[in-house]
C-alpha cells in the first residue's frame, strides 16, 4: 500500500506536465500519466537494489518499452509519452541537495551529491538509449525484409 500514494503522485505530476507541453489528445495524456506512474512504481519496487542508478536504468527501460508500445499502437511519436513518462525519475532532489552544499561552501558534499545525480541522469540517458535504439535496429530489419522479394 505505500507504493500506492507516490505512484498516484506520479500520476497527477505527469498531468500537470502534459498540461504544460500541451498534449491535447485526453488519451495521449491518460497513457503519458500512466506511463510516468509506472515509471515511479518500478522504481520503488527496486528499493532493494543497492544502487541507485541501477533503479534508474531499470526503470528508465520500462519507461521507453511502455512509450515505443503506445507510439506503435496509436501511432503517434513515442517522445510524447517518454518525456512525460521520465518526468517522476528527473533526479531534482540530488541537483537541489548539491546547488545547496555549493551554496554552503560544502565542496565534499556538493561534490558527492554532483557525481550521484549526473550519474542518475546518465543512467536516464542510456536507459532511453539503448531502448530507442534496439527499436530502431529492429524496424529497420523488419522493413529490409519487407522490401526483398
Amino acid at each position: 500500500m505505500e507504493h500506492y500514494l507516490p505512484c498516484l503522485y506520479a500520476f497527477l505530476a505527469c498531468a500537470g506536465f502534459s498540461i504544460v507541453f500541451e498534449i491535447k489528445k485526453p488519451l495521449f495524456i491518460f497513457l503519458s500519466c500512466v506511463t510516468g506512474a509506472i515509471s515511479w512504481l518500478v522504481y520503488l519496487l527496486l528499493g532493494g537494489l543497492e544502487s541507485e542508478v541501477v533503479r534508474y536504468f531499470l526503470a528508465t527501460i520500462v519507461v521507453s518499452l511502455l512509450s515505443e508500445l503506445f507510439a506503435r499502437i496509436l501511432k503517434a511519436p513515442a517522445t510524447i509519452f517518454l518525456v512525460i513518462g521520465i518526468v517522476p525519475l528527473v533526479p531534482g532532489g540530488g541537483l537541489y541537495y548539491a546547488m545547496d552544499a555549493l551554496i554552503n561552501a560544502d565542496y565534499v558534499l556538493f561534490a558527492q551529491k554532483g557525481v550521484e545525480t549526473a550519474a542518475c541522469a546518465g543512467a536516464i540517458a542510456a536507459g532511453v538509449s539503448v531502448v530507442t535504439s534496439i527499436v530502431r535496429m529492429a524496424a529497420t530489419k523488419r522493413a529490409s525484409r519487407q522490401q526483398k522479394p
